[in-house]
């Protein structure tokens, strides 16, 4: 065990290095820090005037993006609501992907991480993951729960895209500008 001088440490035992003599973040022997690769994330929101096949298949949203790509969105929208350290999510992944292949240009596909977007699925009740839900219009017309059966999510997918328009032209208009202040 080594004696404690009060020199700060790090836990990869750069106790004492400094940022080298000029400040450029090298340390003594003029060897810069190991640079940290940040795989790289889709476009949150198809580009506009962009064909299917320059665009990826499954989009990443946020809570910020979410109105653009899914409420005024101009097609179909299937949403899957995942956490990274869901099994049954990871399961499903595969399949959504393959569906959005399939479905490239009716239905746009797009998945929201809850665990760093919690205000969109607070406000659709999802509760649990995967969930998948299907929105025309802006509005949500069918939801599926758990790791369901690929066939009946592909089959979801083609019901919504052949009936989603007349249930959403008969449900209830959401009224955003609802407070709870009267």
């Amino acid at each position: 065990m080594e004696p404690d001088n009060g020199t700060p440490r790090s836990p990869e035992g750069t106790a004492g290095k400094s940022p080298g003599p000029s400040g450029t973040g090298k340390d003594d022997a003029g060897v810069p820090p190991p640079a940290i690769a940040t795989p790289a994330k889709p476009a949150a929101t198809p580009p506009s005037g962009t064909t299917g096949e320059e665009r990826p298949d499954v989009f990443e949203a946020t809570d910020r993006t979410w109105e653009g790509i899914v409420e005024k969105g101009k097609l179909p929208v299937a949403v899957m609501f995942y956490s990274p350290a869901c099994a049954f999510c990871r399961q499903m992944e595969p399949y959504f992907r393959e569906y959005a292949a399939d479905f490239r240009g009716l239905v746009l596909f797009v998945r929201l991480d809850i665990m760093v977007n919690s205000w969109t699925p607070e406000r659709y009740g999802v509760r649990s993951t995967p969930t998948f839900k299907f929105f025309c219009d802006g509005k949500p017309v069918q939801e599926l729960v758990g790791a369901v059966y690929p066939a009946i999510l592909k089959r979801t997918i083609a019901d919504v895209l052949a009936h989603g328009k007349e249930c959403a032209r008969n449900s209830t208009a959401i009224d955003y500008e609802i407070t709870g202040y009267g």
